[in-house]
């Protein structure tokens, strides 16, 4: 959960996420609750680090369409940081086609939605729904790390 608020505390890195076009979209105003309220704002300031900018850049604008409808409800269900804004520790030497989005068992939600609206929240799941009217659901738990059912290492105890 700390990684957003670590980035609050990290000064801007020379060369990285500092160039203008790195830069979030225009503000909009956005209700801040609590502290994944304050999580989105960190998000809005910064890019992280091994996310490409227009996949940072969309989930801002996700991230301000989910506060605004979903924001008080997330909060009042349990939802935390981490399940809507995490995204997986890099490694300390990543390799240069490492993407923290490729982990998506370390993916919170709002990184998924990309333009897509939630229609619907529980305590452990989001109905996220496509252009096309189609619905999927996101599980804030028990999300596979290596595959289909069968293929966890746990299987095999």
């Amino acid at each position: 959960m700390g990684k957003y608020l670590d980035l609050a505390r990290k000064p801007f890195a020379g060369t990285t996420n500092t160039t203008d076009h790195d830069r979030s979209p225009p503000e909009a105003p956005l209700v801040v609750f609590g502290r994944i309220g304050r999580t989105c704002k960190v998000l809005e300031q910064r890019r992280p680090d091994h996310v490409p900018i227009g996949r940072w850049q969309q989930a801002v604008e996700d991230s301000r369409r989910f506060m605004a409808r979903w924001g008080k409800q997330a909060e009042a269900l349990g939802w935390d940081a981490k399940g809507l804004f995490g995204l997986h520790k890099p490694p300390a030497r990543p390799h240069p086609s490492y993407r923290r989005l490729s982990r998506y068992d370390e993916t919170g939600l709002v990184w998924l939605l990309q333009g897509r609206k939630v229609v619907a929240l529980t305590e452990a799941t989001a109905a996220i729904q496509s252009s096309t009217g189609a619905i999927s659901i996101y599980r804030r738990f028990y999300k596979p790390a290596l595959g289909p059912v069968g293929d966890s290492l746990d299987d095999f105890q």
